[in-house]
């Protein structure tokens, strides 16, 4: 079980990993565009605190074009996985980049057969969209599940990257329900930490023990 944030935001991201809890990043173009940096900017800075699992998304419309995007990241150092969308000229690109070692993310998946042939292409990740799902009335918890029975009944070794997560349910629910990893916004991780009732716990404790010191 692993925990990716999902962020390009290098201030937000340092504070969160530095807890010890943070696996890797996902970025996307959005994600680089929020960050205000250029794309090598904001990998070289993930690599210098020490992220061992950055995924960098590549654009194009063909497998060439997504090859040689992939080739400028692939050299900013072994931490790179590339993120490729799942459609056929993706799929191309995945398998060439995995025929020769390279980690690949393949991004956008909504169904079943979409996580059989990104597999197939030898991806190291699927990415389900659980929210994305949800929002087009798809069940992406199920979708997981499913995936994940796929993969167990035929021995596949690519993992399960649940991403578009949008809160603390959603994200312990992909991972009951078979996501290898999580990817999630800074806000929801924060988020994971909290429980009302370990908030009023704690508040006695406190309170017991200043009590102990007066009588001291």
């Amino acid at each position: 079980m692993k925990i990716f944030l999902d962020t390009a935001d290098i201030s937000i991201l340092k504070n969160a990993y530095n807890s010890g809890l943070i696996d890797g990043v996902t970025t996307n173009p959005s994600l680089i565009l929020q960050s205000g940096q250029q794309p090598h900017d904001v990998y070289q800075q993930l690599q210098g605190l020490g992220i061992k699992d950055i995924s960098a998304e590549v654009v194009g419309e063909s497998a060439e074009e997504f090859l040689l995007m992939a080739e400028e990241y692939i050299n900013i150092g072994p931490e790179i996985t590339i993120k490729v969308p799942c459609t056929e000229e993706g799929l191309k690109a995945c398998k060439a980049l995995s025929d020769k070692g390279v980690r690949v993310n393949v991004t956008l998946i909504f169904s079943l057969a979409q996580a059989i042939l990104s597999a197939k292409a030898g991806a190291t990740y699927v990415s389900p969209f659980v929210g994305r799902c949800i929002d087009n009335k798809i069940d992406g918890i199920e979708l997981i599940a499913s995936i994940s029975e796929a993969y167990i009944i035929h021995d596949i070794s690519t993992q399960i990257l649940a991403a578009s997560i949008r809160d603390v349910d959603m994200a312990v629910n992909s991972l009951l329900n078979g996501a290898d990893i999580i990817t999630i916004p800074p806000i929801v991780f924060n988020e994971m930490f909290k429980h009302h009732l370990t908030d009023e716990g704690l508040e006695i404790f406190n309170r017991d023990w200043n009590k102990v010191q007066h009588k001291v």
